[in-house]
């Protein structure tokens, strides 16, 4: 397990996001439907416990398609326009993050987390980048416990002792922030708090590598070498780029990794440290941020 780090309207006051208009519901069907009988570029019908709530926004090329997009190996390394709307996608990205955690209590189901997140992101003028990526059908993903990675929503209920990793990535002004983090419910056991801590260590020891000329595989040794330290292994972990492109090369191996040949990180790039495995990359065929 490891931790990672990753519309058009103006929603930026200085520093200060201010959201748009506010909506409700996790959309279970889309449908093209025009405002006041004038054609629109995209728009939504929710349709969630017998209302409907008709909104706009711009949503990726994904959304409209059943199968998963393969990685692209176009790189994403933004302009300095991009940067700007990157950085933005990212900061949305974590403060829905970090009020996605603060609902993380026993009792509570994932599929409220779900649909806060929704809301939430969608008050932004944003679009939840996993609804509809590969028939994906909720806005975050949500692993408890041994489920490692992208979970889906659901009724169970959290317990307390259970770990939460919440994994939110949004689309806004056509660029992905994509980040995660593993949460606590209630009072959890002493090894478990250990391993999240441990996670966001190599996190931080992850990043810490990244500049411009370095190598890949330096992430993958200071990982390595913090995780081990603890009895755990990174062995099966990758990271991505991620700009435009929810998933894109190049793929970031968070163990040591001498056979693979990495490019060096070059300045502008943009990419994730974490959330995939080799099976799931197989099936789915800087400034730094």
């Amino acid at each position: 397990m490891l931790l990672r780090n990753s519309q058009s309207c103006t929603l930026f006051n200085g520093d200060k996001l201010t959201p748009s208009r506010y909506f409700t519901g996790a959309p279970t069907k889309f449908f093209s439907f025009p405002f006041s009988g004038k054609k629109k570029s995209s728009s939504l019908s929710i349709r969630r416990e017998e209302e409907i709530i008709f909104f706009e926004y711009k949503k990726p090329s994904y959304v409209e398609s059943i199968e998963s997009p393969k990685i692209s190996s176009e790189y994403q390394i933004p302009d300095s326009i991009g940067i700007v709307k990157m950085k933005k996608a990212c900061e949305l990205a974590a403060r829905v993050l970090n009020y996605a955690g603060t609902l993380v209590k026993p009792f509570v189901t994932t599929d409220e987390i779900d649909k806060a997140v929704h809301e939430m992101v969608i008050e932004f003028g944003a679009y939840p980048s996993p609804l509809g990526y590969g028939g994906f059908p909720k806005s975050v993903c949500t692993s408890v416990n041994e489920c490692m990675y992208h979970g889906i929503p659901d009724s169970r209920q959290l317990q307390n002792g259970d770990i939460i990793n919440i994994d939110v990535a949004v689309y806004l002004d056509g660029y992905h922030g994509d980040t995660s983090k593993t949460f606590l419910c209630g009072d959890v056991n002493e090894s478990l708090v250990q391993l999240v801590k441990v996670t966001e260590e190599c996190l931080e020891k992850g990043i810490s590598v990244c500049k411009d000329g370095a190598s890949f595989k330096q992430i993958g040794k200071i990982i390595s070498e913090h995780a081990e330290k603890y009895g755990y292994s990174m062995e099966s972990f990758i990271g991505h780029g991620v700009g435009t492109v929810l998933h894109s090369e190049p793929l970031i191996y968070l163990h040591r990794n001498h056979d693979h040949e990495l490019e060096y990180m070059i300045e502008g790039q943009t990419f994730t440290l974490g959330e995939h495995s080799y099976k799931e990359v197989d099936e789915m065929h800087c400034p730094l941020l």
